[in-house]
């Protein structure tokens, strides 16, 4: 059965213009002689699709991660969904009742209090008083406000409202749980805490659809995946393989824009000109399951001749902030050395087993040369990649972000017999 139905969906908004209100008949006509000359003489108004001809399915208990670069339609397309916009063309079916998160501000009454909004969110689901009674409790403690439920929402701040708002949508119980990118107003806490919950929402067998730039939350919680692009529908299917896709499609404009924001340190006598990650195939890919192999490509452009360089990488997992681990050149007996000029370097991770979390990379270059100041360049903090679960584990549940531990390791797990059933044993012999 379909939770949600979308055909030719389409929505087009004017740019530059806003519905204004004239008290007098001089004040609209030098509006409209202000807009012509804005315009250059012409008095045609200027239109964009943020949507157009987007057509799909969504079956009920579907978890659905919609990705895409900003300005792909991806908030236009739940705000139709949630019916706080209406489309220009086109038709949406939706079968269940809806719960929304799309951004601060959203769903509450700043003048209300928090527990006012909890009952009123209820009711505009068309839940019984005693229905969200029995769930008050548990959404206080999900949200952590209980100081503050009693105080109008419009003096909360901007982590309170998005906890309280997020709480309302996830335990009121709606059969379609929509998300957009708010969550990441939270603070790291609560993001893993709401992921956990829509994941905990999911396996209820409600339908949820979610909308983030974090690849790696959107692999571990979604199954099936829609990528939008300027307003159309790329591709939609597994949600594996509409990552890639999506990562293949936006790569090269990636790196040429996120290597301007590059921060060097060193003596500038070479610098690094390219970073990619990639996958054994030697693929762009920015998520990988445990136990893949991890590849990391760069250029350094070498300005004098050094007889000897060492390369240090280190990777840090953001929920963190802190590195945890590092990798040296010479640990695995590479020691390079290079004239002047560009030159490409490859380190691979063989079965890479960092838990589920999403992680940056840092790379100084060095060398050894006393002559020469020993920091050649450094660059800190650049874009990754995420781990998502695999098969490694064959536990059935979700393998959760580990707060203590960094790493999975394999392990032998028996019971073995005690000295009395040892016995038990014998004798039965």
């Amino acid at each position: 059965m379909n939770a949600i139905r979308i055909d030719n969906l389409s929505k087009q908004y004017e740019i530059g213009s806003a519905t204004e209100r004239y008290d007098t008949l001089r004040d609209e006509i030098m509006h409209r002689v202000s807009a012509m000359f804005r315009n250059n003489g012409h008095s045609s108004k200027r239109t964009i699709w943020a949507l157009k001809d987007v057509s799909f399915e969504v079956k009920q208990g579907d978890v659905v991660g919609i990705i895409g670069r900003n300005g792909a339609g991806k908030s236009t397309l739940l705000k139709i969904l949630s019916r706080i916009t209406e489309p220009t063309t086109g038709r949406a079916e939706i079968h269940g009742r809806v719960g929304s998160l799309l951004e601060v501000g959203t769903g509450f009454h700043g003048e209300l209090t928090g527990r006012e909004n909890v009952y009123l969110n209820g009711a505009i689901l068309g839940m019984k008083k005693c229905e969200i009674k029995s769930k008050f409790d548990e959404i206080v403690a999900f949200a952590e406000v209980d100081k503050f439920i009693d105080t109008p929402v419009k003096r909360y701040s901007s982590g309170m409202y998005v906890r309280l708002a997020f709480a309302v949508a996830a335990h009121l119980e709606p059969e379609i749980l929509i998300i957009d990118e708010v969550l990441a107003v939270g603070d790291l806490k609560f993001q893993n805490k709401c992921l956990g919950k829509m994941g905990d929402v999911a396996r209820q067998g409600r339908t949820v659809l979610f909308v983030s730039h974090n690849i790696g939350a959107v692999s571990n919680l979604c199954t099936t995946g829609i990528c939008l692009d300027q307003g159309r529908m790329l591709n939609q299917g597994d949600i594996g393989s509409v990552i890639k896709d999506y990562i293949k499609e936006n790569d090269v404009e990636r790196d040429r824009l996120e290597a301007r924001r590059w921060k060097h340190l060193g003596t500038g006598a070479a610098r690094l000109s390219a970073f990619r990650v990639l996958d054994s195939s030697g693929n762009p890919c920015a998520v990988f399951a445990m136990g893949e192999t991890v590849v990391f490509e760069f250029d350094v452009e070498f300005y004098r001749d050094f007889p000897i360089i060492n390369f240090s990488l280190e990777l840090k997992r953001l929920d963190q902030a802190a590195n945890v681990v590092a990798m040296e050149s010479q640990d695995s007996g590479f020691i390079g050395e290079s004239g002047e000029g560009k030159r490409r370097f490859r380190v691979e991770i063989p079965d890479c087993l960092l838990y589920p979390a999403a992680y940056e990379i840092s790379l100084g270059i060095w060398t050894s040369a006393a002559w020469f100041g020993s920091l050649l360049d450094y660059v800190g903090d650049m874009p990754g990649f995420s781990m998502v679960q695999s098969d490694v584990s064959k536990r059935t549940t979700p393998l959760a972000v580990h707060k203590q531990a960094v790493f999975y390791m394999r392990s032998h797990w028996q019971k073995l017999s005690s000295d009395e059933e040892v016995l038990r044993l014998v004798a039965a012999q």
